[in-house]
Order: C-alpha cells, then sequence, then structure tokens
C-alpha cells in the first residue's frame, strides 16, 4: 500500500477556537511545519503579531479562499488565492482578514536545520482559547 495520507480539512482537529487546524499532525508530516488557519473578518487583533527568531522557522502563506493582508515589519502584502508569500525567521508578521474572512495554508521550516513541532499543533493536545480582542 502507498504511503499516502488524505483527509478533509473540516475533519481536521483545531485549537485556537477552530481557527487552526492541525494539519500537519493529522496529515503525519514530520519534516515542516503546515496548518490551515481560518479567520473571520473583523478579527485580525485575534491573530498575534510574531516572528520566529527563537526557533529559526520561515513560513510561507497562501489564501485558499477569501483574501487578506499579511503586515510584515509595517509593510502590507494582499494574500489571495494567485500571491504566495514567505517571511523570514525574524520579521515580525501580523496576519489580517480581509471583508469575507481569509482561509490560509500555512507552511513552516527551519533552513538547514530540524523542524521541531510546537506542542500545542500536537493531536489531542490541550485546546488553546484565542487571545481576547484588543
Amino acid at each position: 500500500m502507498a504511503d499516502v495520507t488524505a483527509k478533509q480539512i473540516h475533519e481536521m482537529e483545531g485549537t485556537f477556537g477552530g481557527a487552526f487546524k492541525k494539519a500537519r499532525a493529522e496529515l503525519g508530516v514530520t519534516s515542516f511545519g503546515m496548518a490551515v488557519i481560518d479567520m473571520p473578518a473583523g478579527v485580525g487583533d485575534r491573530y498575534p503579531e510574531h516572528d520566529h527568531t527563537g526557533d529559526g522557522q520561515e513560513e510561507v502563506y497562501l489564501a485558499l479562499r477569501g483574501s487578506g493582508t499579511l503586515v510584515v515589519e509595517g509593510e502590507e502584502f494582499v494574500l489571495d488565492d494567485e500571491t504566495i508569500v514567505r517571511v523570514g525567521p525574524t520579521a515580525r508578521r501580523k496576519l489580517l482578514a480581509g471583508p469575507n474572512g481569509v482561509r490560509m495554508l500555512v507552511l513552516g521550516g527551519v533552513p538547514a536545520g530540524v523542524y521541531e513541532p510546537p506542542a500545542f499543533s500536537e493531536l489531542a493536545s490541550p485546546p488553546l482559547a484565542p487571545p481576547p480582542p484588543g
């Protein structure tokens, strides 16, 4: 039998109120990070500005549906199903949903290093609540 795993996104375990789908763990990926993030319009304050200086991870963002804006060090990048954005580890980034919300595929890895998945991305890890607005 072929070494393959397929799963519907709506069947995947989520955290952060269900907005962060644990795609990496659901598919058994071990060499890089992968998540599907669902953000309705108007909840940009719930996606924290962050960087990956500590773990050295670079990320790639692709909107699967809807649209949004990725703010990187104050510069805005439109996210839609025709645009892919890569962000280096030290750059601060924040995701904002567009007027109809956004579903994002986010991939991450450590250049010339080993990817270590965060505990919250593992299946059956305790659920994390989204941060309060504002």
